[in-house]
């Protein structure tokens, strides 16, 4: 080499070094920065590295970034669901090979960095395949939402077919993943969405599809269903556990979901009392194996019984607006971010 020449030792676009979202303090949405040398991770025991096509925005994920929850430590990189390609397999891994498509959820936490990167490692444990007839963006943007619809209707509420059940906010991300599911069990499906969303709502297998704010919604409901619902699946007990109990019916089951809703209070429990309404809140990260509804997830997405409809797609440098917007806009369906 002669002397006074440059070599330039590209920092990304070779094997080892990668794009990533990362924050190094916690904070509003700006703390969020593409960086191109991050070192790409390597699977260890147990796990994949995947490559990721895409990774939906949740609030969980704003709370990692302002402090709400900690991480696993600075610098972070968000994104709790993910889905993509295996590029390699750690020690131990069994039913996964290279070039297989697969999705899942919960990481960034429990001692793994989020998937909002080019590449991620993740567990075997919450990683399933996904058929050839799923989308991989939709079902990068499945996870969270699917999985909580899935757990609250199928696993808690225990949803028969041809039961009554409501579910408050069809529009949303949770919302609308619980609309097709209870379709998908051939249950009556009733909801509440803003006006701009009903006839979407509807096509996605509502059949009542409600304006949340008209005065008369409890009897609206309860007209709707012959009398009362037998399953709600409510993100706002703060403001309707009291309105849940006024429109169940006997024996009905309620699921509560939501991340920071204020401790709930009944004005008057006779109706819950007199109607035997049991409660149950939850959590999606307490899913004992979340392969199990996962798996459940990649069926009805490769049968045309789910579909995550994307209101938004945001590439990596655009991962703090898409937190911005999940906080603030209104939309139908999910926001993903594509590497």
């Amino acid at each position: 080499m002669a002397a006074g020449t440059l070599t330039l030792i590209p920092q990304y676009g070779d094997e080892s070094h990668m794009r990533a979202v990362r924050l190094h303090e916690h904070g509003g949405p700006d703390v969020l920065t593409v960086e191109d040398g991050v070192d790409r991770p390597t699977p260890g025991e147990g796990e994949l590295l995947v490559e990721v096509a895409a990774a939906s925005v949740n609030p969980v994920d704003t709370y990692f970034r302002d402090g709400s929850y900690e991480p696993v430590g600075l610098p972070f990189t968000p994104g709790v669901d993910y889905a993509g390609t295996v590029a390699a397999v750690g020690d131990g891994v069994e039913g996964f090979e290279a070039g297989d498509r697969v999705f899942g959820t919960g990481i960034g936490n429990a001692g793994y960095q989020g998937a909002c990167a080019e590449y991620a490692t993740v567990p075997t444990d919450r990683t399933v395949h996904l058929p050839d007839g799923a989308d991989l963006t939709e079902a990068g943007a499945a996870g969270v939402v699917a999985v909580t619809a899935w757990r609250a209707l199928v696993d808690h509420a225990g949803l028969d077919p041809a039961e009554d059940v409501l579910v408050h906010g069809g529009a949303g991300g949770v919302g609308h993943a619980a609309v097709q599911i209870a379709d998908a069990v051939s249950a009556k499906v009733h909801t509440t969405a803003g006006p701009e969303y009903h006839d979407s709502v509807s096509a996605l297998g509502a059949d009542t599809v409600l304006d949340y704010g008209r005065d008369d919604l409890a009897d609206a409901v309860r007209d709707a269903s012959d009398g009362g619902v037998d399953v709600v699946l409510d993100h706002r007990l703060d403001d309707y556990l009291q309105f849940d109990a006024d429109v169940a019916a006997q024996r009905a089951r309620v699921v509560g979901i939501g991340e920071n809703s204020p401790d709930p209070g009944f004005t008057d429990d006779g109706a819950a009392r007199s109607k035997d309404v049991s409660y149950q809140f939850m959590s999606m990260f307490n899913t004992p194996d979340l392969r199990v509804p996962l798996r459940g997830v990649a069926h009805l997405l490769a049968d045309d019984r789910l579909s995550i409809q994307l209101a938004e797609t945001y590439d990596l440098g655009e991962a703090g607006e898409a937190q911005r917007a999940v906080l603030e806009d209104s939309f139908l369906g999910k926001l993903v971010v594509t590497p």
